[in-house]
């Protein structure tokens, strides 16, 4: 008989919290819960920090119990114990503002990684985790180790856009260990999580868990790790800011007015936050018609290239709107991988050798 994941929460059940409560499941603390076809078990176990000592042994006899179940043959459990977040940061402040606790610690280089730039966009639908995964295979194949965590945690794409499935392990349930293809290492909740599983979480849980991919993730040597950002300017971004030193960020726009607006705003936050601005990146600037060869701009052309000059920051590349390039990242294998004489990887390796030339990775 097929493990199921009611079977999983009726075995959870029989586990009491060290606070009292009737069981785990009754009390809430189990999240993220994934039972693999292949019979692996995944979840998080979500205390308060006064009670992360107790939990050890509450931990090890919920691990305990599911591996007496039929049919698994694998279980990771991961502790974490959320504390009180600290308040927003004071955006009027210069510098890297952060709430109280924040401002204790500060930005934390990350060990053995020479450099983290974001890829960020002041709104949806501009092609942000696309620009990513290519950028990131791009600067692979011209010889960098590269990095990529997709840090947008209600809308995980880059699974699907690397053709990575699976579920990374946890070899002591504290580290974790990332997926690897087409020369780039990654992480993201995405690979916690069924394709088709909403991720309903608050600002506490969204920040714990992007700081458990920064820094219990194995990242290993790194020359650059590019963060795929989720739209907007929330507590992703913020939180990203605050606990990690970042060489910079990038932001991606289309060329129309009304991603235009958005990106203003994306780039205002950030230098609020005193991260530099690296550069723009016009996507979606042209479409080559792939029967008669007829150029032309969908959403208009050099919007971005006239904002970055307005703002006094790099217009990095116009990069082309192209079925191909849809076609490559639903198939799992990036056009710079799977196609990489076609014109826009071409276009990608020009960006990726550019920022190699100024430093930038």
């Amino acid at each position: 008989m097929a493990l199921t994941r009611e079977a999983v929460l009726e075995a959870l059940k029989g586990i009491r919290p060290p606070a009292g409560g009737e069981n785990l499941v009754a009390a809430g603390m189990v999240r993220a819960l994934d039972v693999g076809d292949d019979g692996t078990v995944r979840f998080v176990l979500e205390c308060a920090p006064e009670q992360a000592e107790a939990m050890a042994p509450v931990r090890a006899a919920a691990q305990a119990a599911i591996e007496a179940l039929d049919g698994v043959s694998g279980v990771s459990v991961v502790l974490t114990a959320h504390s009180t977040p600290p308040p927003p940061p004071d955006l009027r402040a210069s510098g890297r503002a952060a709430g109280a606790a924040g401002a204790r610690t500060g930005p934390q280089k990350l060990p053995g990684i020479a450099g983290i730039i974001a890829i960020a966009s002041g709104k949806g639908g501009v092609g942000k985790s696309t620009v990513s995964a290519n950028l990131a295979v791009a600067l692979a194949a011209e010889g960098r180790r590269v990095g990529l965590l997709d840090a947008d945690v209600f809308g995980p794409s880059q699974p699907r856009m690397l053709g990575i499935s699976g579920h990374p392990a946890s070899p002591d349930g504290q580290t974790i260990l990332p997926l690897r293809n087409h020369g780039v290492t990654m992480m993201s909740i995405g690979l916690m999580t069924r394709e088709d599983e909403a991720v309903v979480w608050r600002g506490p849980m969204l920040m714990g868990a992007l700081q458990q991919m920064l820094a219990q993730v194995q990242w290993g040597t790194l020359d650059v790790l590019l963060v795929d950002l989720p739209p907007g300017t929330g507590d992703v971004q913020m939180t990203l800011a605050q606990k990690a030193e970042l060489s910079g960020a990038i932001v991606v726009s289309t060329p129309q007015d009304v991603a235009l607006l958005d990106a203003r705003k994306g780039i205002d936050m950030f230098r609020k936050l005193g991260v530099p601005i690296l550069g723009m990146i016009e996507n979606m600037s042209t479409h080559v018609c792939s029967n008669c060869g007829h150029e032309e701009h969908t959403f208009g052309h050099g919007g971005v290239a006239e904002e970055a000059a307005r703002l006094g920051v790099p217009l990095l590349a116009e990069l082309p709107l192209d079925i191909a390039l849809r076609r490559a990242s639903d198939g799992g294998a990036p056009l710079v991988a799977s196609a990489p004489d076609s014109a826009p990887a071409r276009a990608f390796r020009d960006l990726a050798r550019r920022m190699i030339g100024d430093g930038l990775a």
